[in-house]
């Protein structure tokens, strides 16, 4: 019996890795929190939906916040939205799922990112997010 199946039997199963393009983790809390921000901003302000037009909107400083999926697959996908939000100096956070992501987008299919660029009514509560954020990071 392998190491691997000992630590399994024992009931002691190995964390799974963060994947290679999450550079912190986002409490569930938080997630969920920017996830309905995101559905608000959606419905009362404007919301750019996939990696080709977040891109954009955080290339021109638009977004005021943006969202990444973790299990995006290939990570080629999104690996290039944290640092350009970080040069930009956007704040943006991981959700779990593209399903999630997508649901909060109004989209019934994943969807690998998302920039809110008019928060709307969620504009206080996006405010509360980005400064829960600025904890986490340090």
């Amino acid at each position: 019996m392998s190491e691997e199946e000992e630590e399994k039997k024992k009931g002691k199963e190995k964390p799974i890795p963060m994947p290679v393009h999450v550079k912190f983790e986002v409490p569930e809390e938080l997630q969920s929190k920017s996830l309905e921000a995101l559905d608000l901003a959606r419905t009362t302000g404007n919301v750019k939906k996939g990696t080709n037009e977040s891109t954009k909107v955080l290339e021109r400083g638009m977004a005021k916040l943006v969202l990444i999926s973790e299990d995006v697959n290939p990570v080629e996908i999104v690996m290039h939205l944290p640092p350009l939000c970080e040069e930009k100096g956007i704040p943006y956070l991981y959700v779990k799922s593209q399903k999630d992501l997508g649901a909060a987008c109004g989209l019934n299919k994943g969807c690998a990112s998302a920039a809110i660029v008019d928060p709307g009514k969620a504009e206080e509560v996006i405010a509360g997010i980005v400064e829960e954020l600025k904890a986490i990071k340090g």
